[in-house]
């Protein structure tokens, strides 16, 4: 099971960032928080890419991404080799992208979802293994 969580997320994401690192810690991760850490505009590449790159080198299993469409963190941290970063909107989609896709970041769209739709498919993203098998061939082919 993954313990080192990486976080990071916009202005946009910053309401769901402390109650998602509180659920975290008291589910016994371990949250390396990437910012930013305040409710002022700034650009979410200065965050998706230090959570991204945390996955990427192996000091956090999985990463959290917060944005207001959760658009902008996944395609930054998708440039990062090694890293598969999923766009979860619903509970159901969250364990199929590690099932399927063995995704290592999940990326959440605060503006669209309410705070518990967040931290159940955290929940169930952190909690599910990837399948293999027929997934592995498919995924062994998304690095360029």
């Amino acid at each position: 099971m993954a313990k080192k969580i990486a976080i990071g997320g916009d202005h946009a994401g910053f309401q769901y960032k402390q109650p998602l690192i509180n659920w975290l810690t008291d589910h016994g991760y371990e949250v390396t928080d990437f910012g930013t850490y305040t409710d002022q505009s700034t650009d979410y590449a200065d965050f998706a890419h230090p959570v991204a790159l945390a996955v990427e080198s192996g000091q956090a299993d999985k990463g959290v991404l917060l944005c207001g469409s959760g658009q902008g963190v996944c395609m930054t941290a998708n440039k990062h080799q090694g890293v598969r970063a999923a766009l979860v909107w619903s509970e159901e989609l969250a364990p199929l992208a590690r099932q399927h896709n063995d995704a290592n970041v999940i990326c959440l769209p605060v503006r669209f979802i309410q705070l518990e739709t967040a931290i159940r498919s955290l929940d169930l993203f952190l909690q599910t293994d990837f399948e293999g098998g027929r997934h592995e061939r498919r995924v062994q082919k998304m690095s360029c």
